[in-house]
């Protein structure tokens, strides 16, 4: 038979067949694992990716930054414990995305970064592709997993092995490289369709040793002064039934990391979160349970920890954060929850109250700190000090236990962990871990998306202005957002003069009186200008009730505030200066 005849035989037979691509194929793995949102910025190569899933059914949320999007995609994992998908372009957009995959690690959330990327010929003989860059190997060293597809028939695969390695036991991110070519590839629907993997149980269960259980149960036994350390993993890990019943039947204080405020109410008999410095002092048997003694708990020695010799027991799922910084008398290997269950059924009905002495001093010491913060966070100053702020939105969030809360920035942040109690679980989202700047706006978006409840972000104008051109994202998207900017003209504080006398303003100022209310207004929202803390109250109690995307200009006394917050002694001084 002719080669001519050939052809047209086999052009036929493959029109008679139905085809799938890549693109379809990249959507079909996503829905077939339940992963219904995608955030992202759209570009080259994967703008036609985005719009396809749209229609396809997907919700794709568009963002200005891709930072800002992964930023959404890692607390949207967090909050749901499936991977939260960050989808952006080749080389630049995908660098952008890094630091916020790089941070979800960090903070073990599970995320996956799909960028798209250049065709690997021109990449790997370095002949200059359209944005070309090695993006696999640039993500390896910041990630938990990082695949490349070349070939429509292993999408599914390689989706599946994304989708287990960002929530398989510490959960984190990932990063999945689809190059441009992939798209456009076609085959079978029908071999396309037998192609995807729906993956089954992709976060078992890890259940802890019964020695490793009776181990731990037999030094807090022991402890005359004993302390419970919740961190974000038990939040994380939706475990919240059993973990206050633990504490509960235990009767032992317990202390919350940020971001695990409101597992337990923070005005919970127990809780010695306004006793910090005491308990961490004084304690002789520390139980962590999904926290890390990074410096966040000044790795568990030093001044923080005083005199008193300690041990500790330590739960988590990675086996390699045991003994991380100080000895662990009793590890306790396995999944949040499944660990807190064993150690629930194994204290049976007659566990023993703490010593009423240690139990009675905590609360002396919680009382007296309460009771010396109360005036300060009651006045209504103009401008505003933090306190003064800080106490008129502490209210609304006692008023509103349901809303979301997002925190960053340094005093700002520092000084709202302390002030602003939190009552349900997972409410309050702040930086984490790595402490950064940027995540507001991105934490913000992502939780309205995945939660529908209002959100209530406060942020330090220094920390604002990372990612505040996503103010048009909440309007575009009418998100239950409410903004408040604490704006006190600079970083930590807007009275820095410039040394040398020049015209130049000193390197931690910000443009005078800035009206960031007005940016919002600009995109449809609602601005207000707040200079006392009756009207800060009054603006966000009007915000959280519309549901209407709002900013709030809340004016601070450009004096107020301290050097990096309350982590000025890792800002590093010139002795030369000092002379």
């Amino acid at each position: 038979m002719p080669a001519t005849v050939q052809s047209i035989d086999v052009t036929k037979a493959e029109a008679q067949q139905e085809l799938t691509d890549g693109f379809h194929l990249v959507i079909d793995a996503l829905k077939l694992n339940g992963i219904n949102t995608i955030y992202g910025v759209p570009g080259i190569p994967i703008t036609d990716l985005g719009r396809m899933a749209q229609a396809e059914g997907i919700r794709v949320i568009s963002f200005r930054h891709e930072q800002n999007a992964g930023n959404g995609a890692a607390i949207a994992g967090y909050l749901t414990k499936k991977p939260g998908v960050c989808l952006t372009v080749s080389a630049p957009g995908f660098l952008n995305g890094l630091t916020a995959l790089a941070n979800a690690t960090t903070n073990c959330f599970p995320m996956i970064l799909i960028s798209g990327s250049s065709e690997r010929e021109i990449v790997d003989l370095q002949q200059g592709d359209y944005e070309e860059m090695d993006q696999l190997a640039i993500a390896k060293p910041l990630c938990k997993a990082a695949f490349r597809v070349l070939h429509a028939a292993d999408i599914g695969i390689g989706l599946a092995r994304a989708i287990r390695a960002a929530v398989s036991g510490r959960p984190g991110g990932v990063y999945l490289d689809l190059p441009a070519k992939l798209f456009s590839q076609v085959m079978n629907a029908d071999a396309g369709a037998k192609s995807l993997v729906k993956v089954i149980d992709p976060a078992p269960a890890q259940i802890p040793a019964p020695s490793a259980v009776t181990r731990a149960l037999d030094v807090l036994k022991n402890a005359k002064r004993p302390l419970i350390i919740l961190g974000k993993g038990a939040a994380y890990a939706q475990a919240d039934d059993d973990i206050r019943a633990l504490i509960e039947k235990s009767g032992i204080p317990f202390l919350p990391m940020s971001m695990a405020k409101g597992l337990l109410p923070d005005t919970h008999p127990q809780c010695a979160g306004a006793a910090r410095s005491t308990v961490l002092k004084d304690a002789d048997v520390v139980m962590l349970i999904g926290a890390r003694l990074n410096w966040l708990l000044s790795h568990g020695k030093g001044k923080t920890w005083g005199e008193a010799p300690k041990k500790f027991i330590q739960i988590d799922i990675e086996p390699k954060e045991m003994d991380s910084n100080v000895e662990i008398a009793a590890p306790v290997v396995g999944d949040i929850g499944s660990c807190v269950a064993a150690l629930l059924d194994a204290m049976g009905g007659n566990w023993p109250s703490p010593p009423a002495d240690w139990v009675g001093a905590v609360n002396a010491k919680r009382e007296e700190n309460i009771a010396k913060m109360a005036p300060r966070l009651m006045n209504n100053k103009s401008p505003m000090d933090y306190h003064g702020a800080l106490g008129a939105l502490r209210t609304i969030i006692k008023e509103r236990p349901d809303a979301i809360f997002v925190n960053e920035g340094a005093n700002t942040l520092d000084l709202a962990r302390g002030v602003i109690d939190m009552y349900q679980p997972r409410k309050r989202l702040d930086v984490g871990t790595w402490g950064v700047m940027g995540i507001g706006m991105g934490f913000a978006i992502a939780a309205a998306i995945e939660t529908g409840k209002p959100v209530l972000a406060v942020e330090g104008d220094s920390a604002f202005g990372f990612s505040g051109m996503e103010v048009e994202t909440i309007c575009r998207y009418n998100l239950p957002v409410c903004v408040v900017i604490f704006n006190n003209n600079g970083i930590y504080r807007g009275t820095d003069v410039n040394p040398t006398g020049g015209s130049d303003v000193a390197t931690t100022v910000f443009v005078k009186d800035s009206r960031y209310d007005k940016m919002m207004e600009a995109f449809g929202g609602v601005g207000v200008n707040a200079t006392t803390p009756d009207e800060l109250k009054r603006a966000v109690n009007e915000a959280m009730d519309s549901g209407k995307p709002t900013l709030i200009n809340a004016v601070i006394d450009p004096a107020s505030g301290s050097e990096s917050g309350r982590i000025g002694n890792l800002n590093p001084q010139s002795v030369l200066r000092k002379k």
